[in-house]
């Protein structure tokens, strides 16, 4: 057809994706149409009764029977956390209560999640994954009465452990290539049975699994379900104690003590009931996948990483104004400021987007693209905030040990970006790729009516695509002239005005140049990952700076509060930034001199912002990094007071070096007075304590403030160290064994 050239081609596995979840924040954007009185009217919830009683007691109490470092010595959780995650049903947190769940709320499974993983990622990854695709969500909401009665329950409470195994050696995110099959067959009994052969790798809890959830290629030569000779890929429970189905090995991933491994299966024998959903459920394991990842991949995973990144601005704002050099706290040094704003500004954007992703679940939405933006941004969050926090620490962070507050950081936050969609793909294929044909107004019906075959309903589909494409322009024309005041009206109501009146702006920007990559590149869209990736980076700036100003609505905060302006100021900049690229970079013939000439040169003397001003940056620490209610409100949620913790000295020696601080500036002035004796100063370096305290400068009481001060900050900064064979033993004992092998 003449229109073909308009379109991407859909495989069978993306039309799958596509009509997975709905359609939910990112129609108005593509549209260039925010509504910030929609915005406004958003779920922005709160924790039930029982989901905080929860948070304070189950969640605390597995939280402290964690010792984060003997956790990674013995490369597994406590007899006794396991104990209380079965006894307290943490592995059921969001199925029914009839069915033995806890049937808590979206916000309630990721406040759970971030909370557990602030203060262990085995910890919250034991919890994460039997409440995802675990595969409990999918016997829940697709398996057949039988399979719920069996199943359910017995996960809710720990009886089964249970696993989902989809990846493969050859076959990643590409599910088309997955070799694992199984094959339908009538037993001499007469009963239907399947016969599975599969070979799995990272598969998270398979180690300890006692039921998979096993993606397989369906084959029915005989088609004995119904449903064809090749249904396709399909979703069976295969209980891991049967012949052929080998558990148990591990991979060693990074050194972070989570049960993940490799799987595999030979004539394996299972009842072709096990298929989930039953005989029905052939054939549609990939779209039961993506319904389930359409709200869980911006849930879970998400979570663990705000509740991570709470802990590393707790961490950091503690030990920047512990760490003395140069005779100053280091959180005075402007490059420290510049690390520490930015892990500040991402603890309120990862938590602002949790809680928004999660009230749009509650009220019924699965938005898959927003799902993704959710996951690959707030892993990348994580990740970015991990490397500054290290900057922040140095060798404090570098030194694995019980006294390293972020132990395993930096490791667990390059964990997170590979899974449930690695990251490139996420971000060059689902958030534009897919994002563009569910949000675009008229892209997925211009796809179907060029499909069906219909050139009348093609033709119009093209037309009025036509037409939208030239209101568009017409709109960003006036929006560019006044500078965003004319993208939106609805910006225009107090508080936030300005904050308001420019993501318009960027969304009106990006809706015009993500239809014109769509017009223009049409079947090859999918190959454009340049492209593609630079407008998922503006999608997902413009989505955030929407979820920081929704957060601050919730709020009551104003664009006084320099938190909410850097945060803003920095998703505008983002995306600012992309769409540069984006005219920089394109490609069209005809379009190409226009966009990287005129357009490119307006856009940088017309731009979104300048970004966050150091004034601001400079604010936000100074009102969120010292102790107070700021801080313990950014950072709240997560686990505090464990006796395990670095983090719980960390917080105490903070709290006494600003009881200590105005004393110990009354002992400098002294000291440089000269009413301190130079012979006792240079005995001891606490020796002026005992001189303020002979001159009368200090009372007895403030001496013991300042020393405990002194003391618990000299503590904090210690690093560990090991006996040499003890710290390589285990290294040695694997060279010993190598050795022993023939060659």
């Amino acid at each position: 057809m003449i229109f073909d050239r308009f379109a991407p081609k859909i495989s069978a596995t993306e039309r799958q994706a596509l009509d997975a979840g709905t359609v939910w924040l990112e129609r108005s954007i593509f549209a260039g149409r925010l509504n910030w009185g929609d915005v406004a009217k958003e779920a922005y919830p709160t924790l039930t009764v029982a989901e905080q009683a929860f948070l304070d007691g189950p969640c605390e109490a597995v939280c402290r029977a964690v010792n984060p470092w003997l956790c990674q010595e013995t490369m597994d959780l406590p007899v006794s956390a396991w104990e209380i995650l079965k006894r307290e049903r943490f592995f059921g947190l969001t199925l029914a209560r009839e069915r033995g769940g806890r049937g808590f709320s979206a916000l309630g499974l990721t406040a759970i999640v971030a909370k557990l993983g602030s203060h262990s990622m085995p910890l919250a990854v034991a919890v994460l994954i039997p409440n995802s695709v675990g595969p409990g969500e999918l016997i829940e909401r697709h398996g057949t009465d039988a399979q719920k009665r069996e199943y359910l329950e017995a996960l809710a409470c720990g009886d089964e452990m249970p696993a989902f195994a989809l990846t493969e050696p050859m076959a990643g995110s590409d599910a088309g290539s997955i070799t694992s099959r199984g094959r339908v067959f009538r037993d001499i009994d007469g009963e239907l049975k399947i016969e599975l052969n599969w070979r799995k790798r990272y598969i998270t809890l398979a180690p300890i699994a006692t039921i998979l959830g096993l993606a397989v290629v369906l084959e029915d030569p005989q088609d004995l379900l119904g449903e064809g000779p090749n249904p396709g890929i399909t979703c069976v429970l295969v209980k891991t104690s049967l012949p052929g189905a080998v558990v148990g090995r591990r991979h060693d991933a990074m050194g972070v003590a989570f049960p993940n491994g490799p799987t595999e299966g030979e004539n394996v024998i299972v009842p072709a009931s096990d298929i989930i959903g039953g005989y029905p459920g052939a054939g549609r394991g990939w779209a039961m996948l993506m319904e389930a990842l359409s709200a869980g991949r911006g849930l879970s995973l998400p979570a663990q990483s705000a509740g991570g990144i709470k802990r590393m601005a707790r961490v950091t704002t503690a030990y920047a104004q512990v760490r003395r050099q140069f005779g100053t706290a280091i959180a005075r040094f402007e490059g420290i400021k510049e690390k520490l704003s930015s892990i500040l500004v991402n603890a309120y954007l990862s938590d602002a987007a949790r809680v928004f992703v999660a009230g749009a679940v509650m009220e019924g939405q699965r938005p898959s693209v927003v799902s993704a933006i959710a996951k690959y941004e707030q892993t990348e969050m994580a990740r970015r905030a991990a490397m500054d926090s290290m900057d922040i620490l140095g060798g404090a962070a570098l030194c694995r040990g019980p006294k390293n507050p972020l132990l395993m950081a930096l490791e667990g936050s390059s964990i997170q970006i590979t899974v449930e969609g690695a990251n490139i793909l996420t971000r060059t294929l689902i958030i534009f790729g897919q994002g563009v044909l569910r949000g675009h107004p008229y892209a997925l019906k211009h796809l179907k009516a060029i499909e069906s075959g219909f050139i009348v309903d093609a033709a119009s589909q093209v037309f009025r695509h036509a037409a939208f494409s030239a209101w568009t322009l017409l709109r960003l024309a006036f929006a560019e002239i006044t500078r965003g005041v004319l993208a939106d009206p609805s910006a225009w109501r107090a508080p936030l005005t300005s904050e308001k009146r420019r993501l318009s702006w960027a969304a009106l920007r990006f809706a015009a140049l993500a239809d014109l990559t769509l017009l223009v590149n049409g079947p090859a869209l999918k190959r454009k990952g340049h492209a593609n990736g630079r407008l998922a980076d503006a999608l997902s700036a413009i989505f955030f700076g929407i979820a920081a100003v929704r957060r601050a609505m919730h709020e009551e905060r104003t664009e006084k509060d320099p938190l909410v302006r850097a945060a803003v100021e920095s998703c505008l900049a983002r995306a600012d930034a992309a769409l540069l690229a984006v005219l920089r970079e394109f490609e069209a013939p005809l379009l190409r001199p226009l966009l990287r000439g005129p357009a490119l040169w307006w856009a940088r003397l017309n731009p979104l912002t300048r970004g966050p001003r150091d004034a601001d940056l400079d604010a936000v620490v100074e009102a969120y990094a010292p102790p107070g209610a700021a801080r313990d409100a950014l950072t709240a949620g997560i686990s505090l007071g464990s006796p395990h913790d670095p983090l719980t000295r960390l917080d105490a020696a903070l709290a006494a070096v600003t009881i200590a601080a105005p004393i110990e500036k009354r002992i400098a002035l002294a000291r440089q007075a000269g009413r301190f004796d130079a012979d006792t100063l240079a005995e001891h370096p606490d020796s002026d304590i005992s001189e303020a305290f002979r001159t009368l400068v200090i009372t007895s009481d403030e001496a013991g403030a300042v020393a405990r001060a002194r003391s618990l900050a000299r503590e904090v900064v210690e690093v560990d160290d090991f006996e040499t064979g003890t710290l390589f033993q285990t290294m040695q004992d694997a060279q010993w064994r190598a050795s022993q092998e023939p060659v």
